[in-house]
């Protein structure tokens, strides 16, 4: 693979793994589409929608510094396939849910929960086992962006093909569709061949553990100010997206169709995204990149918030998705080049309940707020939100390279011999 945006598939471990999560994926975003048109199409409310997003989402937040623990403490690759099995039960107890009741609002919200807390163990240990999937770490970066790429090609795919299985079939060939696809992703994990585990002894018990991820994250500046950034991120900014059923249902006066579309149009933004971090050359600045899309992002939620013109608004939105895609890309490639590998578990954990942890709160005040000012003004705000974060992340740049300076002068200081 001469390639530069595929380099990382020079590894056979990650070219398994690449392949398996993709499949699982497509079944993944067409089960999230299904349940958000379900709960709002039987309850008409928007602060519903925000809680079955949060009944996901929530439980993983609280639990994923656990789930990071575990991650460092046991053998990853474990307990990612043990994760998996129990995502693939939850998938097909959904399914037989939807298919015996089909007013089962309380149950889907239910078994979200137990997503969730599958998801707090199986994020940490996922995210953090592709370093070990990459036999040359120079192309972890690369493996980053294609997952990402892989991420949002399914979000690109999974909701135009939802709505499309919706509106022909009905909702529970996607919850069906995901179950089967779970098949592919653990079929792919048991080929999977690494080293033996190698049990490290421990001193101390997992809260220990736990509190020295979160010593060494308050101790790593650089790090800390990614997750913080994230963290406003995604309980401002990135909640826009569970606003998606009422722009088509209710502003594009649209169909399960309608809404598969936007979601698909978000995928195709962030897969654009995606796409072109993984092209860009080892090196490069990415968090000046990671500044710039953030303006991309706000700009696109503000030009897409009172776009009346459907296929405009798609095209904006997708626009908005491009930045989008920066904000966990980037923040995650540069954790993983810089975390210390004994703390990779607990500060992706701590990373991924940033994200996790704001966006389902943010899902809730978000409803909330549409309820009272609407939905159209909710993202605009959104986006006004996103610009002003933007501008906090060249303050933070300038303030950064202009302590470099300063840096290098105490270390030729230290370094020259006092006569």
């Amino acid at each position: 693979m001469n390639i530069p945006a595929l380099t990382a598939f020079k590894s056979r471990n990650y070219r398994l793994f690449f392949a398996g999560q993709t499949i699982s994926l497509l079944g993944t975003w067409m089960q999230k589409t299904a349940v958000s048109w379900v709960i709002y199409s039987l309850t008409h409310s928007k602060f519903m929608l925000g809680v079955s997003i949060f009944a996901t989402l929530f439980p993983s937040a609280v639990l994923t510094p656990f789930g990071g623990v575990i991650s460092d403490r046991y053998n990853r690759y474990r307990v990612l396939v043990i994760t998996q099995i129990l995502s693939m039960l939850q998938a097909v107890a959904l399914t037989l849910v939807v298919y015996f009741d089909n007013y089962a609002v309380w149950e889907i919200i239910s078994l979200s929960v137990v997503l969730g807390l599958i998801n707090a163990f199986d994020v940490p240990a996922r995210q953090s086992l592709v370093y070990e999937l990459v036999d040359d770490k120079k192309n972890l970066p690369n493996a980053l962006a294609l997952n990402s790429s892989m991420v949002n090609l399914s979000k690109l795919i999974g909701p135009a093909i939802a709505g499309v299985a919706i509106e022909r079939f009905g909702e529970v060939v996607c919850f069906g569709a995901n179950a089967l696809s779970f098949i592919a992703v653990i079929s792919s994990l048991l080929m999977i061949r690494l080293p033996k585990f190698q049990p490290v002894k421990h001193t101390k018990n997992i809260l220990g553990e736990l509190a020295e991820g979160l010593v060494y994250i308050r101790q790593t500046p650089e790090i800390r100010y990614i997750i913080i950034m994230l963290a406003l991120v995604s309980l401002l900014v990135l909640p826009f997206n569970s606003l998606m059923p009422i722009y088509a249902k209710d502003i594009f006066q649209g169909t399960a169709s309608t809404f598969g579309l936007l979601d698909s149009a978000i995928g195709f933004g962030a897969l654009a995204g995606a796409i072109f971090l993984a092209t860009l050359k080892p090196g490069t600045n990415l968090s000046r990149i990671l500044a710039i899309n953030t303006f991309v992002f706000g700009a696109g939620l503000i030009l897409f918030s009172y776009t009346s013109l459907y296929p405009l608004a798609l095209v904006f939105i997708a626009v908005g998705a491009f930045g989008m895609m920066s904000q966990t890309t980037i923040s995650n490639t540069l954790i993983q080049t810089s975390v210390t590998p004994a703390m990779r578990g607990r500060v992706i954990s701590i990373f991924v309940m940033a994200f996790s942890g704001g966006v389902p709160i943010g899902s809730l005040v978000v409803s909330y707020i549409s309820q009272h000012i609407g939905v159209q003004a909710t993202v605009l705000g959104q986006g006004i939100l996103a610009l002003v974060i933007g501008i906090m992340h060249v303050r933070y740049l300038k303030k950064k390279k202009a302590r470099q300076p300063v840096a290098l002068s105490r270390k030729l200081n230290e370094e020259i011999p006092q006569v």
